[in-house]
């Protein structure tokens, strides 16, 4: 079972990006006992996307630094490759969508990047990358679907089985499968029985849909508290859906109610407002969807929600 990423790549990755980004916390959960929350979203930029694009950035060519990167975003890969490119003296266009949130989009205009704001999808978005590689020469750095990014992500997994070496079940947020696979990859080589399980929410859940299918497929991208997860993953696609497929044990769903009550539940034990996307692992275990392990780890992905939804949460709100 060959995959395009491996726990020498990952290495790798761990050694380039370990000056520009944090180890960042993990703490038990005082309510559900066994579960252990890593607090990823403690990144500089918010996410833990920031490792993905920092290993890719980093292994430009200088030339293609210069000219400019460019990608298509939910919005945190924006961000961080935004932060990762200003950091390497270089240039970034991101390309979203009209559905990322407004202060996603002024985080990355903050960070110096150039923002096109592109249709109503991520795909829709990446047409407008695609023009920006053909005709102004600028280099891809994809949000998921790249080895580099993959690597990038799996430095997360090897922070996990340093600070939890007896961990028996991570559950990751599952959108376009970065995170999942590279992830699932340096647990995998490592520590075997450990199971990684994705969470995604029922709303558009892209990869999800494909793994169910047994090949890519394009879904309708939702409005979604966990709009992180957006996005469809490429019927190209040609890194993170076959490491999903290999490496992943299995594959839960939460709704929007689910996913609200999480994020009051992370709320109240860590007293920070993460995003829905973050909160899918404790949405699934408060939900009974996944039986808690003697160790269960939640990556809590990221924190960049937009005061004004996470205060319509915390009214008991899920939309």
């Amino acid at each position: 079972m060959a995959h395009p990423v491996t726990l020498t790549d990952i290495l790798a990755a761990e050694a380039r990006i370990r000056p520009h980004i944090r180890h960042t916390p993990v703490m038990a959960d005082p309510i559900l006992r066994g579960v252990m929350l890593k607090q990823e979203y403690r990144q500089e930029t918010g996410a833990f996307k920031l490792r993905g694009a920092t290993n890719a950035v980093l292994s430009l060519p200088p030339q293609a630094l210069a000219t400019g990167v460019v990608t298509a975003s939910t919005g945190n890969h924006g961000r961080a490759l935004a932060h990762a490119a200003r950091a390497a003296g270089g240039r970034a266009v991101v390309c979203l969508s009209h559905l990322v949130p407004p202060n996603k989009v002024q985080a990355v205009r903050d960070l110096g990047a150039e923002v096109r704001i592109i249709g109503q999808s991520q795909d829709e978005a990446m047409v407008e990358v695609a023009r920006a590689v053909a005709e102004e020469g600028l280099t891809e750095v994809p949000p998921f679907d790249h080895p580099a990014v993959v690597a990038g992500q799996g430095t997360l997994g090897r922070e996990l089985l340093a600070d939890c070496p007896t961990a028996t079940t991570v559950l990751v947020p599952l959108s376009g499968g970065g995170l999942a696979a590279g992830v699932a990859a340096a647990i995998k080589a490592r520590a075997p029985r450990c199971r990684v399980i994705g969470i995604s929410m029922e709303r558009g859940a892209a990869m999800a849909a494909s793994l169910a299918a047994g090949h890519p497929v394009e879904v309708t991208e939702l409005s979604t508290l966990a709009d992180s997860l957006g996005g469809g993953i490429g019927l190209a696609n040609a890194v993170t859906f076959a490491m999903c497929r290999d490496l992943l044990d299995d594959v839960v769903l939460v709704t929007e109610d689910q996913i609200a009550a999480a994020m009051r539940h992370i709320h109240a034990v860590t007293g920070d407002a993460v995003e829905g996307a973050a909160a899918v692992g404790h949405a699934a275990i408060l939900a009974g969807h996944v039986t808690v392990s003697p160790c269960t780890i939640c990556i809590l992905s990221g924190a960049n929600v937009a005061p004004e939804h996470f205060a319509r949460v915390m009214e008991g709100q899920s939309q």
